[in-house]
């Protein structure tokens, strides 16, 4: 059975409050709960992590090669700034979906690039809430076809 992560980064601790007419009315623990549903549905594990550090976010992802054959990672606001969280991103020797709840690129200009593009193996972009679900069935996907 794969087990995946499915890791957040800053701010969307704030999701379904938080500039709701960008990123809608669905709280993270709501996304999390349906992430996890689906996952045990298509016989994944999905373990869900938050944190508005980036320290933290690389922590996460160096500790995931152990034990983790996939991650989806929304990393907020660090895709366009952080090369650490790319770093670690290309040590990990599984399957990567990065999300983004917007379409970053009818956003701000600065929200165009994403740092950690190009170490995924795919990108799922501005489909609301349903991202996670449609990054979870891709990485399904990627998984069983190894």
């Amino acid at each position: 059975m794969a087990k995946i992560l499915i890791l957040n980064g800053p701010n969307l601790n704030m999701l379904g409050t938080r500039q709701p007419e960008i990123y809608g009315h669905t709280k993270l623990q709501d996304i999390e709960a349906a992430c996890q549903a689906l996952a045990s549905e298509l016989h994944m594990v999905a373990e869900c992590a938050h944190s508005n550090h980036e320290g933290e976010l690389v922590s996460l992802i160096q500790q995931a090669s152990a034990s983790f054959d996939g991650i989806i990672l929304n990393a907020g606001g660090y895709s366009h700034t952080s090369v650490a969280i790319r770093d670690a991103l290309a040590l990990f020797s599984g399957k990567i979906i990065e999300v983004h709840i917007s379409n970053i690129y009818n956003r701000e200009a600065f929200r165009h690039t994403s740092m950690l593009s190009a170490v995924s193996d795919g990108i799922i972009v501005g489909l609301g809430a349903n991202s996670y679900k449609l990054a979870i069935r891709a990485l399904s996907e990627l998984l069983s076809a190894d």
